[in-house]
């Protein structure tokens, strides 16, 4: 698979990364055999980026990931994540105390003794983003990380944080359903040299393959909430997506290949890092970084999806609260 460098100073991956949320059983229950079968093909397909976070599944898909590693010698680079308290006091905590001891369980879980990026998961609104960035400072230094990122941050908070030590990525939900990126966001990271990493690129499932759809899948308890997901809206987002499930068909594509494949021409600095557990859904999308589309491929898929286009917003209120709007 081509490659492309993980920030200015990263280390080279590949162009697609493996989300590694649903090992942890949030899209419905799996087993280890599933996860680890899914890992094996990512790497046999030359994906050498993996993401996953600490409340994954309360460590679930951490341990996924360890049990992997353990039995192979594959070397992939590493991304997780630290910040959101999960259970009953569910919040955001940044303290340094904190993610110290949350990155160490993580290395537990993973079975290494460093992760080459650390992304802070969420912001503590009340506390300095130059504060972390001291705190992710002092675990590079020590080795710790090879580099620290952000999650569902505005460009302000980027630009601070990078002033004190260089972000090596952020991510952020960004896909042909999800744009707000672009607005300002992406420019910013190319400016930087800061790598930008789209989670949720195949938007939450239904430019994958095969599609996922209230119509036909029930909706657990994750996307139940997503109000792009409700039966008022819904019906007003089918028939778009439909079309450009209908496009990528007629110019001999997956639509998730297609999809990734739009977002990978957005600009050199994108990793997406499409989420899966099953190795067949995964070989579905491998392909998206050996197509090339034109002008004209590029001015169809706005046709078909244009921005703005989906109707409802991609969190409701009780989910969105910890994430940084700015536009």
């Amino acid at each position: 698979m081509k490659q492309r460098q993980l920030g200015a100073k990263g280390p080279m991956v590949s162009a697609l990364g493996l989300g590694c949320l649903s090992f942890g059983g949030l899209f419905g229950a799996t087993t280890a055999e599933e996860s680890l079968c899914c890992l094996d093909a990512a790497w046999e397909h030359g994906i050498t980026f993996l993401d996953v976070a600490n409340v994954y599944g309360s460590g679930v898909s951490e341990e996924r990931i360890g049990e992997w590693l353990a039995t192979r010698k594959h070397r992939p680079v590493i991304a997780t994540k630290a910040g959101i308290v999960a259970g009953a006091q569910r919040g955001i905590n940044n303290d340094p105390a904190y993610l110290r001891a949350e990155l160490e369980g993580s290395l537990l879980r993973l079975g290494v003794d460093h992760v080459d990026l650390f992304y802070l998961h969420r912001r503590e609104q009340g506390r300095p983003i130059e504060e972390v960035a001291e705190t992710m400072a002092a675990l590079v230094a020590e080795g710790k990380i090879g580099g620290y990122g952000l999650s569902e941050v505005a460009p302000y908070t980027l630009r601070r944080a990078h002033a004190v030590h260089p972000v090596t990525a952020v991510q952020n939900e960004y896909s042909l359903w999800t744009r707000q990126p672009e607005l300002g966001l992406v420019q910013a990271c190319a400016a930087l040299g800061v790598a930008f990493v789209p989670f949720s690129p195949l938007a939450r499932g239904v430019l994958g393959e095969p599609m996922f759809s209230p119509d036909t899948h029930p909706l657990d308890g994750f996307r139940v909430q997503i109000p792009r997901f409700s039966p008022e809206n819904w019906p007003l987002n089918r028939g778009p997506i439909q079309q450009f499930r209908a496009l990528a068909a007629d110019m001999g594509y997956s639509p998730p290949a297609l999809a990734l494949a739009w977002l990978l021409h957005r600009g050199p600095h994108i990793i997406p890092i499409p989420g899966t557990r099953s190795a067949d859904h995964l070989r579905a999308w491998l392909t998206a970084p050996e197509i090339t589309l034109t002008d004209a491929d590029m001015a169809a898929i706005e046709t078909a999806l244009p921005l703005g286009w989906a109707h409802g917003d991609r969190y409701n209120d009780a989910m969105a609260w910890s994430v940084e709007r700015y536009c």
